[in-house]
């Protein structure tokens, strides 16, 4: 499974509604340290596939799942683990990193 793109219409199903923890990353394309963290967030797609879901929200094009968070800055990375926020992390972060804050939701 690659990574999931989630829009307003489909997060509340999709992301809140998974069975295991998803991870959510709030970018936009005009963000530099976002651009950098897209490979990792790519790779954690495939590697992560049946442990977890890995998604994205483009802020510019869902500025109300931005607001709905909290999200300030970005890459906003947050773990949602039976529909409710478990783990955050802002700015660009190791694949190391995110790999642990799955694990330990």
């Amino acid at each position: 499974m690659s990574v999931v793109h989630f829009s307003k219409d489909t997060f509340d199903t999709e992301a809140l509604g998974a069975a295991g923890p998803v991870l959510v990353d709030f970018w936009a394309p005009w963000c530099g340290p976002c651009k950098m963290l897209g490979p990792i967030i790519e790779q954690l797609g495939d590697e992560m596939d049946g442990k977890a879901v890995i998604g994205k929200v483009d802020i510019d094009e869902e500025p109300d799942l931005a607001a709905r968070y909290g999200v300030m800055s970005i890459p906003t990375v947050i773990l949602f683990k039976n529909g409710e926020e478990a783990a955050r992390m802002v700015g660009l972060q190791s694949k190391q990193a995110l790999v642990r804050m799955i694990e330990e939701a």
